[in-house]
């Protein structure tokens, strides 16, 4: 499972790479009086809960992606437009909570907002790749996607589930039941549908530096850190199953993104080495990722639709591990380094 590149990945990527090689224009310098950046991803590059809802609340152009003001775009930019890099930086950021690896770049997504959705729920939204009009004109595209194609969050749910009768997670995906993918294949898929994206953000945008982002550490080192009593941290998940899900399903896709990034040539930004420590299973002044119950801006709920899940007694809101204000914070160091550097080149 650790080295899931072979000769198919390499020559599908080789192939999608020289068809878009043969499709693109030139490469042209842009002359523009500002750089363009299109920050794509999903919920932990959009922000969700941390921050004020971008478009506000009520705003009609609102999409249901919960998009926010102390997401990890929207801090960068912030910096960049006190401190410019040569001349002004404009941001297009096309994040979507919820997003696949395939709504980056051909599939179109249906938003799974909690937050005001309107009477028949969300309308789809274009892949992130149209609505960030990427084209040769762009010069950073930066990535952070991959966890909701595993997907990660489901994989999480059902380790708690499996977790309150004593059951292992590890052994349900190891050696699934009928119908449901195996680690091993699940992270093969992912790689695959990784590469392809790649590939079609290299032919939408042929000038722009690419800059992928990993996912930082929301499980512990140690998992006897982990109170299995506490839906603040993980809840009753088993600490041999936190282990699994943090060496052989987190740690292994923040490889394989690495991985294919290194081949295209572009910049991993590698957000977990920094982030160990902060896990959702820290304390609240420490950890930088909240748990499944967890602090949130008042507008996000306390369950979560089409669940049982309820934080209300707790005096928390449903964050089902993610991010909060200092895991964006910290995130936005790192990529703001990387797209300073990134321009450098330009």
């Amino acid at each position: 499972m650790r080295h899931v590149f072979g000769l198919r990945t390499r020559a599908l990527a080789m192939g999608f790479v020289l068809t878009a090689a043969t499709l693109l224009p030139a490469a042209s310098a842009s002359a523009a009086d500002s750089y363009e950046w299109a920050a794509l991803g999903d919920s932990y590059t959009a922000g969700v809960f941390v921050g004020d809802p971008q478009p506000a609340l009520g705003d009609p152009s609102r999409d249901g992606c919960d998009r926010t003001t102390n997401s990890y775009p929207d801090v960068v930019d912030r910096e960049l437009a006190a401190f410019p890099p040569g001349k002004p930086v404009h941001l297009t950021n096309a994040s979507c909570g919820g997003a696949t690896i395939a709504d980056i770049a051909t599939a179109k997504q249906t938003p799974i907002s909690p937050v005001q959705p309107p009477a028949g729920g969300w309308a789809p939204v274009a892949p992130q790749i149209e609505r960030a009009h990427l084209s040769d004109q762009t010069d950073v595209v930066t990535i952070g996607v991959g966890g909701n194609s595993l997907p990660f969050g489901d994989m999480l749910m059902k380790c708690v589930e499996l977790g309150t009768i004593g059951k292992s997670c590890r052994e349900y995906y190891t050696n699934p039941p009928a119908g449901e993918e195996s680690i091993q294949d699940k992270l093969v898929r992912v790689q695959n549908e990784y590469i392809e994206m790649l590939a079609r953000v290299h032919q939408a945008a042929p000038n722009a530096k690419v800059i992928t982002i990993g996912y930082p550490a929301v499980l512990p080192e140690n998992a006897t850190d982990c109170n299995r009593l506490s839906l603040a941290e993980l809840g009753p998940i088993t600490h041999a199953d936190i282990n699994w899900l943090r060496e052989d399903v987190l740690e292994q896709l923040n490889t394989m993104i690495q991985r294919v990034t290194d081949f295209f040539g572009d910049e991993y930004v590698d957000i977990y080495s920094s982030s160990i420590g902060h896990d959702a299973c820290q304390p609240e002044a420490v950890k930088w990722v909240e748990g499944i119950c967890g602090n949130a801006a008042d507008y996000w709920p306390a369950g979560y639709p089409g669940t049982i899940l309820n934080c209300a007694p707790l005096g928390k809101r449903v964050t089902l591990v993610h991010p909060n204000a200092a895991g964006y914070a910290n995130t936005a160091a790192h990529v703001e380094r990387a797209i300073r550097i990134a321009l450098l080149e330009r």
